[in-house]
């Protein structure tokens, strides 16, 4: 009769695979992320520009028709502000910085630089 084998190092079970649960575990339910309010952009009256101006520019900057662009550069004069523009706050601020960077009035000699612009929240 033979003596009984030890049979050192076996190979050990592989481990069991770890199993995502059947039921997943429910998170509990958060408010939808609010929405960013809309934001004014808003053109200031200098008493230097001309009405050939600021048509130019904000048909240049914002793709308004000139007869829209003439009826705010009427208010502006007359009110000393108008909003040309309501929209996310990002490019309300892209749009202000457009305004102060379109350049000064070439019909009007002693205009040194562009029109100033503020954004306002809109609520």
């Amino acid at each position: 009769m033979l003596p009984p084998v030890e049979i050192r190092n076996a190979p050990a079970a592989p481990p069991k695979p770890r199993v995502a649960p059947h039921k997943p575990v429910v998170q509990p339910q958060k408010a939808p992320p609010a929405l960013e309010p809309p934001w004014h952009v808003i053109l200031l009256d200098d008493d230097v520009h001309t009405h050939e101006y600021v048509i130019e520019m904000l048909t240049a900057i914002f793709g308004h028709s000139a007869q829209l662009a003439l009826k705010m550069a009427r208010e502006v004069r007359a009110s000393g502000r108008v909003i040309v523009a309501t929209v996310h706050k990002e490019l309300a601020e892209l749009r202000q910085q457009q305004i102060e960077d379109y350049g000064p009035d070439k019909s009007v000699p002693e205009c040194k630089t562009s029109m100033r612009a503020i954004i306002e929240c809109a609520e």
